[in-house]
This record gives structure tokens, sequence and C-alpha cells, in this order.
């Protein structure tokens, strides 16, 4: 079964197909619900479910900045769904098309809340009568991986292991903002923390190799396309300082992928992760002449690098199931 998969000419998600076409197509029962986390603040998620197997075990989804749980994010969570999995996903707080933090998209002076809203939706997913004792997995890209490395911190022992997509474990030189203004973003985030005056690059132009999936993904209606806020950049340096320091503490089985010519996150990252994490059971892949996107690659590309996390999910969700059925 090949990665889900758009026509080139198409401009939009669905293709000129009704959703409900575009699911049934694909084989999987989607979902949609808008939740109410601790601070009020209301959050979109959507699940995407097989139609033709039992459900074998969860994949909870943390999507990137700027990004949402929609778009190429969503082709990815169908083909996990196709394969026998549960997969949820939620909108980030200032993300897709939930609420916005003081108003502001993409607005995230303080991590720990966003990780507080993916544990507790999570945590209400996996305690549903149809889904309990099933094993349960996280899968995130770019900053959406600082956030299952973070969860899995927050929780170790509850999570059957996490597939890391170009993961926020190192921010590229060539995507940081230019010096001196790194050296000054305390100061400036001090005194504007809401100012979008970051200068970086245009994440999807750096971000996705085919050009039409370029073009494709700017047409997202809920994507962030303005600079990062000063105060969610110094956040996002300082969660990149913190996971650094904490790798050793890691221990869950680990499936970690990269492109090899990512100018947005740093492979390196991925490196250092691999090589000082406690796990016994991890997995590292660089992609040659891959970009940042791993989902923005052309077709060849695209079953080398899922064709690896679908088999590595389906090998380690059996593993977790036998493990738990010969538990006492």
């Amino acid at each position: 079964m090949a990665h889900p998969s758009l026509d080139s000419t198409v401009d939009s998600l669905f293709g000129g197909r009704s959703p409900e076409d575009f699911y049934a197509k694909h084989g999987v029962t989607h979902g949609e619900r808008m939740i109410t986390n601790a601070r009020g603040m209301a959050q979109y998620t959507q699940s995407w479910l097989p139609t033709r197997e039992r459900v074998k075990a969860l994949v909870m989804v943390c999507h990137g900045y700027g990004a949402d749980s929609g778009w190429f994010v969503q082709l990815t969570a169908i083909g996990i769904a196709q394969r026998g999995f549960a997969v949820h996903a939620i909108d980030h707080q200032g993300h897709g098309r939930s609420q916005d933090w003081q108003g502001l998209r993409a607005y995230v002076p303080d991590i720990n809340p966003v990780v507080d809203d993916c544990i507790a939706f999570f945590d209400s997913v996996r305690s549903q009568q149809e889904f309990q004792g099933l094993p349960a997995f996280l899968y995130g890209e770019s900053l959406g991986g600082a956030l299952c490395l973070l969860i899995h911190l927050r929780q170790p022992g509850v999570w059957s292991g996490a597939v890391l997509n170009g993961a926020m474990c190192g921010i590229s030189p060539k995507f940081k903002p230019p010096w001196p203004l790194e050296n000054l973003l305390s100061y400036v985030a001090a005194l504007a923390p809401t100012w979008a005056i970051v200068p970086t690059k245009d994440i999807p132009t750096v971000s996705f190799k085919e050009a039409w999936k370029r073009e494709l993904v700017k047409k997202n209606p809920v994507r962030y396309s303005g600079r990062p806020r000063a105060g969610t950049a110094l956040e996002l340096l300082r969660v990149v300082r913190e996971l650094d320091e904490r790798f050793p503490e890691v221990t869950l089985p680990l499936l970690v992928i990269h492109g090899e010519l990512d100018v947005v996150t740093d492979p390196e990252g991925s490196k250092a992760l691999y090589d000082r994490c406690s796990s016994k059971d991890k997995t590292l892949r660089i992609y040659q002449g891959m970009w940042h996107q791993l989902a923005g690659e052309p077709p060849e590309n695209l079953e080398k690098v899922f064709g690896e996390v679908y088999s590595w999910l389906e090998d380690h969700a059996a593993a977790a199931a036998s493990s738990s059925q010969e538990k006492p």
C-alpha cells in the first residue's frame, strides 16, 4: 500500500473531491471535534480510523510550528490509519483551527501549556473504552518532534515508541536569526514579545523540494505565514537547549528520521539525540539529498521514507501487543 498522494494539478488537499469521498477513497473514517483546554481555549482535534481492519494501536500526532493537523500532515495520518492504527491529532494553540493565545496567531511564549494540551487530549483518547490497553505511539514533525520528547519526559513508561520526523532537536544555523539579532533576541522579547519581527526564510520555500507541493501548502487557509514573534522564537531556542540537556533521560523506542539537506531543523540535533539518549531500541535515518519536509519529496523518496515509518510502527505495535499479552 503506497503512501497517500495527490495529483500535481490540484489546488487543495481534497483535489476536487468532497471530504467524504476523499476519506472513503483512502479507506479511513475521519472525525473532528472542538474541545476546551484547561485555560478555557477552544482547540480543534481530528481523528482517522481504519474502515477495513481492526485497530491494532494508537498514534498521536504533533504538528510543527506554523502548521496544523491538516494538509500534508493529514496525508501521513491517513497513511498510518490505513495500516490499522487509530490516529488522533490536535491543533496547538494559535495554530490551525484552534483558538489564538492573546488573540495572536502562532504565538507560543511558553511551550509547557502546549505540552499540557497534548497530554490532556491524548490521555482522553487513550482512556476511551475501545482503545484501552492498546499500544500508543507518538508521531511528531519539526516542533512536533520536540513536543513528543517533552511529552515522553513528562510521561515516562506510558508510550510504546515515537517517530520523530525532522525533529526540532536543533535549529539549523541557516535558519536562525542573523547575528547580532539572535544575541539580542532576549532583550527584544522582553520589550515586545508579540512582535512578528524575527527575520527567517519562508518555511514552505525551504522545506518542500517539489515546487507544486510548495505552492499547494501556501494555499492552506489556516497556515501561519508571518514572521516568528520574538517571544515564540526565544522560547523555541530555549526548548532546543532544554532537550539537548535532557537527551540522556529519553528511554522510549525511537525512529528518528531527517533529511540530510534540512535547513530548518538541524540534522545534527537528531544525530545528537540518537547518540546520547538512553533508549535501547533506537534507529536513525538521515536521508541523503532530502529536505526538511519529507512529505515534500518526489514519489520514490516518499515510498522509501514512509515505507520505513509504516514498517517500524507495525513491527513495534505487534511487539508491544505481544509483550502485553505475556504479562500476568
